[in-house]
């Protein structure tokens, strides 16, 4: 079911990206893996997805212990990460989805043995719940982690609002698409911010549409 399910996906990516005129080979699939357990995690690495999410510390290190047999698999941590985690987490994992605050970073900065390939979270939505920086203020706080030489900027990350139309989804994904080219367009040293992690199970081919460089898929993945 897994392996039917990721050819699907696969060709999905593929067919959004033809719209486009983009390379299905620039869209990185992770496996989002949290609701799943180290089983159906081992099956969709042996069906050829060695990008793998989690957005609990516990689970990723317990995932990561169990499936040691497979080094090529690189960790993304995609969920909000308390400071008082970032110890036993950061040497862990190869990509850290939602960077948003400078507290935050001066956690990584003093925990982190290497630079960190970060996303820097935005709520581009505006939503109470959702995490992340205002869009407006994205550029200064990139500028601020500057000093932070553990932090290395490699793209903004937002998701959409579960409820919102195809065209609210259309609009989020190209405003954070717009905002990643400004700050790529800057060249800082410290944030390339070539990437864009937008877009999961139910809005993934509107965000490839709209430039995202990563997307993030579980439930389609795993259903049976």
């Amino acid at each position: 079911m897994i392996s039917e399910n990721l050819h699907k996906i696969q060709q999905e990516i593929q067919d959004s990206c033809a719209l486009v005129s983009r390379k299905a080979s620039d869209v990185r699939l992770v496996a989002v893996t949290k609701s799943v357990d180290s089983e159906k995690t081992r099956e969709i690495i042996e069906a050829g997805v060695t990008d793998c999410g989690e957005n609990r510390v516990e689970k990723l290190l317990e995932k990561k212990q169990l499936l040691a047999d497979f080094p090529e698999v690189k960790w993304h941590f995609i969920g909000n990460l308390q400071r008082r985690k970032v110890k036993s987490i950061i040497n862990e994992i190869h990509y850290f989805h939602a960077l948003d605050s400078l507290k935050l970073a001066q956690e990584i900065q003093k925990r982190a043995v290497q630079p960190i390939a970060c996303f820097v979270e935005v709520n581009v939505s505006g939503e109470a719940s959702k995490q992340g920086i205002a869009p407006e203020t994205v550029r200064s706080f990139i500028e601020e982690l500057q000093p932070y030489d553990k932090i290395k900027v490699i793209g903004l990350m937002t998701m959409a609002p579960l409820a919102s139309s195809e065209a609210e989804q259309q609009q989020y994904f190209h405003q954070l698409k717009t905002l990643q080219e400004k700050i790529a367009a800057l060249h800082l040293a410290h944030a390339p911010c070539t990437e864009t992690s937008m877009g999961m199970s139910n809005d993934f081919a509107i965000a490839i549409q709209a430039g995202a460089t990563v997307v993030r898929i579980g439930t389609a993945l795993f259903q049976e």
